[in-house]
């Protein structure tokens, strides 16, 4: 998966893990509640996923194009 495609269902992960947690409070249950937070965090660390590899990816093109002036 892309930077981009992990940073937009890390994003969608995040939200839908928000509104099944806030649910899972409203409703009194605590197995969704908690599911809801789990999806949540995952959501983040596939978006941090993302934002990684959008930055290795920057900086091999500047090493590139580096490498390519000097040569």
């Amino acid at each position: 998966m892309g930077s981009t495609a992990d940073k937009v269902s890390g994003y969608a992960n995040e939200a839908a893990g928000k509104i099944k947690k806030t649910a899972g409070r409203i409703i009194g249950s605590e197995k969704m509640e908690v599911e809801g937070g789990v999806q949540e965090l995952n959501g983040k660390a596939q978006v941090g996923i993302g934002k990684t590899k959008a930055a290795i990816a920057e900086a091999a093109d500047e090493i590139t194009e580096e490498a390519d002036r000097k040569l």
